[in-house]
């Protein structure tokens, strides 16, 4: 058995049956068991969803590991949707802001019609070659949680949006910092995407 920790839950790109947890200090990955649990566990592992953190403790004997303890911190959610259409504005000014100054990546606060922060927006230059940086995101090589950590002024849980969008040479994060708030619902329904 592991000692606790804490872990950012994303959805296994390699298996269905598992989970991958990232550790939010050392981003060091750990597959995990989706079931096969006993109550009250089996229920809090069925609710978990992608971008939560929990403090989790591990059964390292099987050949998985399976979670032993579980407790959700954040309700913090991340959707990741490729060849996304259209390309909203503000992520279409951003790209154009960094793409005048050279830059590979640029960030904006978004607001609502009052004028109150209500989303942090960053993009990323698309890499040349081999990497494929949305990949990277969803894989957790390139871990979500420095963007998220940045945050001042607002508490999770938060709707973290990653968005490869199908005619743009970017890759957009998006930080909805309400993710019950018209924001979050907005790319939701414009792209698709689950809650």
């Amino acid at each position: 058995m592991s000692d606790s920790a804490v872990y950012r839950v994303l959805r296994s790109t390699r298996a269905d049956d598992e989970f991958l947890l990232l550790d939010t200090e050392t981003a060091d990955p750990v597959y995990v068991e989706r079931a096969g649990y006993d109550d009250p566990l089996a229920d809090r592992v069925a609710a978990l969803e992608p971008g939560n953190t929990v403090r989790a403790t591990f059964d390292w004997d099987g050949e998985r590991p399976r979670f032993v303890a579980l407790d959700r911190l954040t309700e913090t959610h991340f959707s990741f949707a490729r060849d996304v259409s259209p390309t909203f504005q503000a992520a279409l000014d951003c790209w154009a802001e960094a793409d005048r100054a050279g830059e590979a990546m640029n960030a904006h606060l978004t607001r609502n019609t009052d004028g109150d922060v209500n989303g942090v927006l960053y993009v990323f230059a698309e890499q040349a070659g081999e990497r494929d940086l949305f990949a990277e995101f969803e894989d957790g090589l390139r871990p979500l949680d420095p963007l998220v950590a940045r945050i001042e002024g607002a508490d999770p849980p938060y709707d973290v949006f990653v968005l490869d969008p199908a005619a743009d040479p970017f890759v957009v994060v998006y930080i909805a910092l309400r993710r019950d708030g018209l924001l979050a619902e907005t790319v939701r329904d414009t792209y698709s995407l689950d809650s």
